[in-house]
């Protein structure tokens, strides 16, 4: 007997339109030049729905972020199903979590170019911390897996553990985040012959790992 199929709610349908179809236009044009009415008609609801969904566009937007960042992280969950934390060192958990980024860079380049047009349009329009919450709370998830790093270290000794996992967290985010996003976008210097964007990366993340795992 064939299993039925599990239909979706028609709000969750039209709210799943709204957050893919938004998401569609604003990794391809800057955030400010998409407007409701366009996130709207490309949805096929009405512009007067989309609103009864999310009050306004800053409201939509940290809603694509979330949406997406989230789907990333499941994702990534998934390519680590062999890897168990419990069962790896803190400079493996530490490797996974840099690597992460290679892989950001490699199959969802389309994430960086929205992560940049957000951070643009979430500073020009000077977005309040309560309406970009929940997307900070996405973000706060990722540090747990730097508390879990710290206390390995403590143990096993294969990270440092005189800088603090909320300082190695911040840094390698930032660092990462930015460096493979700018190749995303195609804000780095291509020589005519020898470039190679993934072993570039490849050497920031040895660097880190250098500056923060301890070799045994």
């Amino acid at each position: 007997m064939e299993a039925k199929e599990i239909r979706k709610p028609k709000m969750v349908i039209k709210r799943d339109a709204f957050l893919e179809k938004g998401y569609n236009l604003m990794s391809k044009n800057t955030i400010d030049t998409v407007s409701m009415q366009e996130v709207a008609d490309a949805s096929g609801y009405g512009v007067a729905t989309l609103y009864r969904y999310f009050g306004a566009k800053p409201v939509l937007v940290v809603a694509i972020a979330r949406w997406k960042w989230m789907e990333y992280a499941q994702i990534n969950q998934k390519s680590r199903k062999n890897k168990k934390f419990d069962n790896m060192t803190a400079a493996q958990i530490y490797e996974f979590f840099l690597d992460s980024f290679l892989e950001l860079y490699k199959s969802h380049k389309d994430l960086l170019r929205f992560n940049q047009n957000f951070n643009i349009y979430i500073q020009s329009e000077s977005i309040g911390s309560e309406v970009i919450k929940p997307y900070t709370d996405v973000i706060e998830k990722l540090a747990e897996n730097f508390r879990i790093i710290n206390q390995k270290a403590k143990k096993d000794g294969t990270m440092r553990t005189d800088v603090s996992g909320q300082e190695i967290f911040s840094t390698s985010l930032h660092i990462m985040l930015a460096a493979v996003t700018r190749y995303a976008v195609g804000l780095v210097y291509r020589p005519q012959k020898g470039f190679d964007p993934v072993k570039e990366l490849m050497t920031l993340k040895e660097m880190l790992m250098d500056r923060y795992s301890i070799k045994k």
